[in-house]
């Protein structure tokens, strides 16, 4: 079998259907035939608004937001595709606190559903900061086909890595 990176923790037979899809060279046109667009949000007031719009609808209630933007830091490599940071500063015996959401910028050429996994994703830290149940139940309440768009954005970056590799 491949090296799959970004499958690891996936069952054999699974992995084996994915090595059978790049074998055959058809993994590229499975996910086209799926997810045919790329999104447009391509600047960080498009994914901000893009962001706030999800979270007004299924979190209203929960922190604001203060940032939300594309990340040249961030490095897929280490499987982020996105980060949720709240920072507390006190500043004469006031503290402020901001909540921060920083998505991977190899994430502007995706299609939409897969940015939206990864920003319900890190919304749902807003409320839940660990991955236990509660957070993957808020996950699948913002985005019902959360589990399926992590697999299937899990095989667009395999899809992606091999091409790479192949130049």
């Amino acid at each position: 079998m491949n090296t799959l990176t970004y499958l690891q923790g996936y069952s054999n037979e699974i992995l084996s259907q994915v090595d059978t899809l790049i074998a055959e060279n058809r993994l590229r046109s499975v996910l086209e035939k799926r997810y045919p667009d790329l999104h447009e949000l391509r600047s960080d007031k498009a994914l901000y608004d893009y962001t706030i719009a999800l979270k007004n609808r299924y979190i209203k209630k929960s922190q604001p937001l203060n940032k939300v933007l594309y990340d040249d830091k961030i490095t897929l490599k280490k499987q982020a595709l996105g980060l949720h940071s709240y920072i507390a500063k006190n500043h004469g015996g006031k503290t402020k606190s901001k909540n921060e959401i920083r998505i991977s910028s190899k994430l502007k050429q995706v299609p939409e559903p897969f940015l939206r996994m990864v920003v319900v994703h890190e919304l749902a830290h807003l409320k839940e900061k660990d991955h236990n149940k509660a957070f993957y139940q808020l996950c699948c309440h913002m985005e019902g086909d959360y589990h399926q768009l992590e697999f299937d954005l899990r095989l667009w970056l395999t899809m992606l890595e091999l091409e790479n590799a192949s130049i």
